[in-house]
């Protein structure tokens, strides 16, 4: 070779990349090109072992001889001794002009390709263990509808048992649930590209529904065209019985608080309305499309109430803190009437402890105050019959105790009567001790009859007759006293079942009383007519009229405001009596200077 071409050669070596050296065959280095140098520190002349291994003697995995003796060439792997480089070393054996052997010996750092060798083996292992553990369903299909992969968890979540058995299936017809759509998801991957969280319903190997999310996208060739897809599937099944279930509370609990028989209302810490049920819409007038979201609870309650109420249901004396229970409160509803009514409330606390809402119940206590307001009526009434009884007793016995010495009182002045002049002085004094006398025995059959009422047969009376008697009885009585009568008697009145008498006595009492009750004349007006299906007669007068004290019990027995000359106060306990008697009732409405109005009502006959 020209010495031309060997400078030739060694600018080729010494231009390479690759780390050359030349060996002879008792291991001395006869050349290294720069690259070799680069990596090793040695030079011509020194030993391999010593220049590679830093060792006094050939290294121990050294295929020198295999070479200089075989002529074969020879390939490993070198690690430096410090193991940051890897080299892929090649042997080959060399002739020289004399005859000699040498070996060329190529070193190539492989060092970057190992470790990407390294980092790809691991990321395959890493989705191959991804792929096989997740507990997601993961899958790659064709275009066509067979399955090309899938890992373990689709297998279980579809129930098939081997991977082949479910490559085989048919996925429009196997899978779907409903096969059309099979093909929407085929007209969104075309063109979106990609199909996420797309609820759709499949169907296990034995049939079963399965409620599945769908995430996926197309696998595509060099070209742009779509071969197949590849995706995730999650087994939504239990989330939507979950959720279904939570739905089913959540209506459970929004119809329980709709169809509660008391209001409840709930409003977040700033007052706004959250909740307005049913009840509260009819028991406060506002509807819930008015006030959820657009009213503020101040402006339900009285001024200042709301304040005063979450005052006391943060306050530990009203049931606790953050409750309140049964607090009674007066309101109004919407149209102004009045809200007699009991509160419950309570703070709801989110899951840090903080104050997120309130709820209150309220209960309106109408009916219940109603009803212990009868309660309370229908005891004084009894009361009344007791304390009349108690009354009825007492008089009779004092009646019948005086009866029989007052009979001889009054027989002894009628035959002192008979011994004396009527021109005489002592008999005008006699005859005021007889007359006395007389009123006294009136008084004494009152207070009989209070004990003991007339016990005639009942019959058919026409109230009209009766008061017409009594008014015709009483007419120049009145007109004397400057009192005008105004008769309106319905001739539709019915005949109520009666005793005649014990109804006179009822209006005559009536009369009596009015008549007391206009000292400087008045107008009687005396109605009949029906009242709430019941025979009835308006007795007013336009006398003084009574404060509510009085009218509270003039019902009682011994009650009067008259003086003592006048009355003892059983006219009106006796007519209570007579007309509770019959079935019927007695009212009365008065005020003071605007008159009184009795009214009576019973039942009509059969």
């Amino acid at each position: 070779m020209s010495k031309e071409s060997n400078t030739r050669l060694l600018s080729i070596l010494e231009a390479l990349q690759d780390g050359i050296y030349i060996v002879n065959e008792d291991f001395t280095v006869e050349y290294m090109n720069r690259a070799m140098r680069a990596h090793w520190a040695g030079h011509e002349g020194t030993k391999c072992y010593e220049v590679l291994s830093g060792l006094d003697q050939p290294c121990p995995w050294c295929r020198a001889r295999e070479i200089f003796d075989q002529g074969e060439a020879v390939q490993w792997e070198y690690h430096s001794p410090d193991e940051t480089r890897i080299f892929e070393v090649t042997e080959l054996p060399l002739a020289g002009p004399d005859g000699k052997m040498s070996k060329l010996a190529i070193f190539r750092d492989v060092t970057s390709f190992r470790k990407q060798e390294e980092r790809l083996r691991v990321t395959e292992q890493d989705y191959t263990r991804l792929f096989e553990n997740v507990s997601s369903g993961v899958y790659i299909s064709s275009k066509r509808g067979r399955f090309l992969d899938a890992n373990p968890a689709l297998l279980r979540m579809l129930g098939y048992e081997t991977k082949e058995e479910f490559l085989n299936i048919d996925i429009r017809k196997d899978l779907y649930l409903n096969p059309e759509d099979r093909d929407r998801f085929q007209q969104m991957i075309e063109k979106e590209g990609r199909v996420v969280d797309w609820e759709v319903d499949f169907k296990r190997k034995d049939g079963t529904p399965i409620h599945i999310l769908l995430t996926a996208h197309g696998r595509r060739d060099p070209s742009g065209q779509i071969l197949g897809y590849e995706g995730i599937m999650v087994d939504q099944t239990q989330r939507r019985a979950m959720a279904e279930k939570l739905r089913e509370a959540n209506d459970f609990l929004n119809k329980l608080i709709a169809s509660s028989p008391n209001a409840i209302m709930a409003a977040d810490m700033r007052g706004n309305i959250l909740i307005w049920n049913h009840a509260a819409e009819e028991i406060l007038g506002y509807a819930a499309e008015e006030v959820v979201g657009k009213m503020n609870i101040v402006e339900i309650w009285p001024d200042g109430m709301a304040r005063d109420i979450m005052k006391m249901i943060r306050s530990p004396e009203y049931g606790g803190e953050g409750r309140l229970r049964s607090y009674p409160l007066v309101a109004h509803r919407r149209d102004g009437s009045l809200l007699e009514a009991n509160f419950s409330a309570a703070v709801i606390y989110d899951a840090e402890g903080n104050e997120a809402a309130s709820v209150g119940i309220l209960v309106d206590l109408k009916e219940r105050l109603s009803m212990e307001r009868k309660l309370r009526k229908t005891q004084e009434q009894l009361l009344q019959s007791e304390k009349l009884a108690a009354m009825g007793r007492l008089t009779s016995q004092i009646a019948h105790e005086l009866n029989n010495p007052l009979y001889g009182i009054m027989n002894t002045l009628e035959l002192l009567k008979t011994e004396i002049s009527p021109d005489n002085r002592r008999r005008k004094v006699l005859d005021m001790a007889l007359s006395e006398t007389e009123r006294l025995s009136t008084l004494l059959k009152k207070m009989l009859t209070f004990s003991r009422p007339d016990q005639e047969e009942r019959q058919k009376v026409s109230l009209n007759e009766v008061v017409d008697e009594i008014l015709l009885l009483h007419e120049k009585q009145l007109r004397e006293n400057d009192i005008k009568i105004v008769q309106d008697l319905d001739a539709s009145c019915p005949l109520v079942m009666a005793s005649k008498n014990q109804l006179r006595q009822v209006f005559l009492n009536m009369v009596s009383n009015a008549q007391d009750a206009m000292p400087e004349g008045g107008v009687l007006t005396v109605k009949s007519g029906v009242h709430d299906g019941k025979a009835a007669v308006w007795v007013s007068d336009t006398g003084v009229g009574m404060r509510e004290d009085v009218k509270a019990h003039i019902f009682d027995a011994f009650f009067t405001t008259k003086d003592a000359i006048k009355g003892v106060g059983l006219g009106l306990s006796v007519c209570y009596g007579f007309i509770k008697e019959h079935g019927g009732d007695i009212t009365v409405q008065s005020a003071p200077g605007e008159g009184t109005t009795f009214l009576i009502t019973l039942p009509p006959a059969p």
